[in-house]
């Protein structure tokens, strides 16, 4: 696949993430936080403000991973 495709499917796939992902976390936040104290609060939002980053990581790599040497002689 060509560099030019993997960034732009690369960068497509990071923004989706983000917004699919901030979505997600705003609904359990709102659920479940309602009654909790602001020790919870700063716990949830520091780990889902980090978790995020795993795989938006993977998807980084992928894009700048280089692709494989093509073998002469093959055909």
């Amino acid at each position: 696949m060509p560099v030019r495709l993997k960034k732009l499917i690369g960068t497509i796939l990071l923004v989706l993430l983000v917004v699919v992902y901030s979505i997600l976390a705003t609904l359990i936040a709102v659920a479940q936080l309602s009654q909790s104290g602001p020790v919870v609060h700063l716990l949830f939002f520091l780990i889902g403000g980090l978790v995020w980053i795993l795989p938006a990581m993977l998807i980084i790599k992928w894009m700048i991973r280089e692709p494989k040497p093509r073998r002469a002689g093959n055909g």
